[in-house]
C-alpha cells in the first residue's frame, strides 16, 4: 500500500484488535460453559487461562510482526517459516470458514437481536421447502455488504466505524461491569454461588426433558475443562486480524507487537470482570438455564429490570457491528497477499484509488453472504476451531525455527520470554488440541478435512502457474 494509505497509528490498530475479539460471544458463552462443568470457581479460571494463553500468543506474534510488516500477517510468517504449502492452507481455511464464517454468524447475530426490536424479521421471507430464508438473514447479508461498501470506499472510513463502535462498546461493558459489581454487593448470590465453587459436574437434558446430573472428577474432568474452554478461545479469538493489515499501519514494528499486547489485555481484563458480574448477579443455576443461553440478557434484567432485555440487544447490535467491521476490514488484506503470491483469484491482487484491495473485499462479501444463507456455518465455526488452533501453534513454532533459520535477521522486537512463554504457549494449546480429538473427534477431524482439502487445490493451482 501506498505511504499515504498508512493511516492506523497505536490506538487505532489497538482498537482494531479489542473490536474484532469482541462480538457476542462474551454475552452467551458463560451459560454454554457452566452447563459444561457446573463451578463457577473452574468458570473463572476457564477465562483467565484463555487470557494468559492469548495475551502469550499476542507477545510471541510481536517478534513475527515486527520482521515481516507486510500485509497478510499471519499468511506471510507461516511462508517464511515453513514455506508455500502450509501458507496456501492457512489461507484457504481463513477464506473457506475461519474468517468469512466468523463474519456471517456475527451478521447473523447482529441480525436476531435486531429482531428483539422488530419482530417481524424473524418471518420467513422464501420458503423453497428444503432452503428457508428467513428476514433477519437478509438482514445479516445487508449489513456485510454494507460494512464491505464502507470498507472499499477508504481506510479512513473503516477507522472511524471501528473507533465509535468500538469505544461504545468498550464502555457499555464497562458499564454493564460497574453496574453488576455495584448491585451485586447488596446480595447474596456472589457468596451462595461460591459454597462447593470448586464443585464440577454436567447438566444434560434427555429426549423427554429430564436433567441428568453427572459429576465431574480426574480425567472426565479435565477433558470437560479442555473441551469446553474452545467456547471462550472462540470468544476470545480474531486478535491475530491486525497483523493482516500491518501495511497500512503507522510505524509496523513497533505498533503492531504493541497493539496486539494492548488489545488482548483490555479485552481479557474485560472478559474476566464480566463473568465475575455474571455472578455476583445470577446464581449457578440461573447462568445455566438462561434463556438460549443469553447470560448478558439475563444479567442486565436484574439490573435495569423488563428494559434490560432491550439494552442488552442493543448492547450486542452494536458490539457485533463493530466486530464485523474490523473483520471484513481485516480479512480482504490476506486474500490480498496471496494473490499477489497467486495462490488466490488473481483479480483480488488489485487494489482501487484509495489503495484499497477492493475486489479482495467483494469476493470476501459473497462468501460470508452465501454462508449466512446456507444455515451451516455454526457447524463450519466448530469445525474449523480445532484447525485455527492448530495454526497458532504452527505459527509460534516459526519463531524457533526462523531464530534458527535466519539468526541475523532484523528483529525490532523480541518475543517477550522466550524461548520459555512461546513454549508454554505451544504446549498448552497442544494439551487442548488432544483434550478436543478425545471429546469431539467428529468435529476435530472435520476440520483437518476442511485444512486438507486445499491441497488439490494448491496442487492445480500449482499446475497452471
Amino acid at each position: 500500500m501506498e505511504e499515504k494509505n498508512k493511516r492506523l497509528g497505536l490506538l487505532d490498530a489497538t482498537l482494531l484488535v479489542a473490536g474484532s475479539m469482541i462480538g457476542s460471544g462474551i454475552f452467551i458463552v458463560s451459560s454454554i460453559m457452566m452447563n459444561d462443568i457446573g463451578s463457577p470457581a473452574w468458570l473463572l479460571l476457564l477465562w483467565v487461562l484463555t487470557g494468559v494463553i492469548t495475551v502469550l500468543a499476542a507477545l510471541s506474534y510481536g517478534e513475527l510482526a515486527g520482521m515481516m510488516p507486510n500485509a497478510g500477517g499471519q499468511y506471510v510468517y507461516i511462508q517464511r517459516a515453513f514455506g508455500r504449502l502450509p501458507s496456501f492452507l492457512y489461507g484457504w481455511t481463513v477464506f473457506t470458514v475461519i474468517q468469512t464464517g466468523v463474519i456471517a454468524a456475527v451478521a447473523v447475530a447482529f441480525a436476531k437481536y435486531s429482531a428483539v426490536f422488530f419482530p417481524s424479521l424473524n418471518a420467513t421471507f422464501l420458503d423453497l421447502g428444503l432452503v428457508k430464508i428467513q428476514f433477519a438473514q437478509l438482514i445479516a447479508i445487508g449489513s456485510v455488504i454494507l460494512l464491505t461498501l464502507i470498507n472499499a470506499k477508504g481506510l479512513r472510513n473503516g477507522k472511524i466505524i471501528q473507533f465509535v463502535f468500538t469505544s461504545a462498546k468498550l464502555f457499555a461493558l464497562f458499564g454493564l461491569i460497574i453496574l453488576g459489581v455495584y448491585f451485586g454487593l447488596k446480595t447474596n448470590v456472589f457468596q451462595n454461588n461460591w459454597v462447593d465453587a470448586w464443585k464440577a459436574f454436567k447438566t444434560s437434558t434427555a429426549a423427554n426433558g429430564e436433567i441428568s446430573v453427572t459429576p465431574l472428577t480426574g480425567w472426565a474432568l479435565v477433558v470437560a475443562l479442555g473441551a469446553t474452554m474452545i467456547n471462550a478461545l472462540f470468544s476470545a479469538d480474531a486478535w491475530n486480524n491486525v497483523t493482516f493489515i500491518a501495511g497500512e499501519i503507522k510505524n509496523p514494528q513497533k505498533n503492531i507487537p504493541r497493539s496486539l499486547f494492548l488489545g488482548t489485555l483490555i479485552v481479557t481484563v474485560v472478559y474476566v470482570l464480566a463473568n465475575l458480574a455474571y455472578l455476583m448477579l445470577l446464581s449457578n443455576e440461573s447462568i445455566m438455564n438462561a434463556p438460549s443461553n443469553r447470560v448478558g440478557a439475563a444479567a442486565a434484567q436484574v439490573i435495569f429490570g423488563e428494559p434490560g432485555a432491550l439494552i442488552m440487544a442493543g448492547l450486542i447490535m452494536i458490539s457485533t457491528f463493530g466486530c464485523n467491521n474490523g473483520l471484513i476490514l481485516a480479512g480482504s488484506r490476506l486474500y490480498h497477499a496471496m494473490a499477489q503470491d497467486g495462490l488466490f483469484l488473481k483479480s483480488a491482487a488489485k487494489i482501487n484509488s484509495q489503495g484499497i484491495p477492493s475486489v479482495a473485499l467483494w469476493i470476501q462479501c459473497l462468501w460470508a453472504s452465501l454462508l449466512c444463507l446456507s444455515g451451516t456455518y455454526g457447524d463450519l465455526l466448530t469445525y474449523s476451531t480445532f484447525a485455527s488452533l492448530l495454526f497458532y501453534i504452527i505459527t509460534i513454532a516459526g519463531i524457533f525455527r526462523l531464530r534458527v533459520k535466519e539468526p541475523n535477521a532484523p528483529r525490532p522486537y523480541l518475543a517477550f520470554g522466550y524461548p520459555i512463554l512461546p513454549l508454554i504457549y505451544i504446549v498448552i494449546t497442544a494439551f487442548i488440541c488432544i483434550l478436543l480429538m478425545v471429546h469431539s473427534p467428529l468435529n476435530t477431524l472435520s476440520g483437518l478435512f476442511i485444512v486438507f482439502l486445499g491441497l488439490p487445490v494448491y496442487w492445480a493451482v500449482g499446475r497452471k502457474q
